[in-house]
C-alpha cells in the first residue's frame, strides 16, 4: 500500500498522498517503528504529516509524546550508525517538520504566537 501512494501524486502539494498512520491499530512501539520504516522506504519521511489522533482526548498528548520519542530514537540510531548525517540541526529540523510544520503547511493552518 505504501508504494501505491506514489501513483497518485500530482505535484501540487509535497506529500499530497501519504501512507496513513498505522497506530490506530498498531498503537505500540513495534507498530509505530514499522510504519515509519515503511514510509521512509517508499517515500520521503521528511514530508510525513506525523502523528494523527483524536486530540479531543486529554490522553492523546501522551500518544504524541510516545510517537516523537520513537521517531527521535529511530533517527538518532541512524545518525549513530552513519546512515544519516551527524547533523543535529538538519535532522532536528526534519523532526520538527514531521511533528509540526508539515501538518501546518499541508492543511494551510494559520499559526499565531
Amino acid at each position: 500500500m505504501a508504494a501505491m501512494t506514489a501513483n497518485f501524486q500530482d505535484g501540487s502539494t509535497p506529500g499530497k498522498i501519504q501512507y496513513g498512520s498505522g497506530w490506530w491499530f498498531l498503537d505500540q512501539k513495534h507498530g509505530i517503528e514499522q510504519q515509519l520504516n515503511a514510509i521512509s522506504n517508499h517515500g520521503l519521511l521528511s514530508r510525513f504529516a506525523g502523528m494523527l489522533t483524536d486530540s479531543r482526548s486529554f490522553l492523546s498528548f501522551s500518544r504524541h509524546d510516545y510517537f516523537r520519542r520513537i521517531l527521535c530514537n529511530i533517527l538518532g540510531s541512524e545518525m549513530e550508525q552513519g546512515l544519516l548525517p551527524d547533523d543535529i540541526e538538519l535532522v532536528g529540523g526534519m523532526i520538527r517538520n514531521i511533528c509540526f510544520e508539515n501538518t501546518v503547511k499541508y492543511f494551510g493552518f494559520k499559526v499565531t504566537d
